[in-house]
């Protein structure tokens, strides 16, 4: 019989709370146990000292006999002393950004690249247009003022004509 070390489920909804049992590792994970070992809440702050409650000589005697822990109550062993501490798996490619972020990244850098040599080229291209701006602005402000009176003439003549053309056919 395969012996397991390992966290059985128990609690409320969302307020899980697990047991450290020892069982046969044909079992389901909140069934039949042969023994409870500890108490784990994965709710309470790291530094509580209730957070983590073992039995430690019950787990040396369990260990002794070939149980064999999984990997989060390993964990959890090796932080409480009893066992050394497991050697954590680094999965580089998993902690890259998929294939998408990576494409976005490289156009925001490219865009950045490119937005950063375009200012140092026209800066000084934008500084003289904007002197010089005032400038035309006045007399274009006063051109349209000199039009109007102008363009309301004709646009009563036509007025005028039509009224003629008008009174023509009556």
């Amino acid at each position: 019989m395969a012996l397991k070390i390992r966290l059985s489920r128990a609690g409320s909804k969302k307020r899980p709370v697990y047991r450290v049992v020892v069982a046969d590792s044909r079992s389901p994970r909140d069934g039949r146990f042969i023994e409870k070992v500890g108490l784990f809440n994965p709710l309470l702050n790291k530094d509580n000292k209730d957070r983590v409650q073992l039995d430690q000589d019950n787990i040396k005697e369990w260990l002794s006999k070939g149980a064999k822990p999984t990997d989060k109550v390993a964990k959890i062993l090796g932080a409480a002393g009893l066992i050394p501490m497991p050697a954590q798996g680094n999965n580089p490619k998993k902690a890259q950004p998929k294939k998408k972020a990576q494409e976005r990244l490289a156009a925001a850098q490219e865009a950045s690249a490119a937005a950063e040599e375009a200012p140092a080229e026209e800066a000084p291209a934008e500084e003289a247009p904007a002197e010089e701006a005032p400038a035309e602005e006045a007399p274009a402000e006063e051109a349209p003022a000199e039009e109007a009176p102008a363009e309301e003439a004709p646009a009563e003549e036509t007025k005028t004509g039509e009224d003629q053309a008008g009174d023509e056919n009556k």
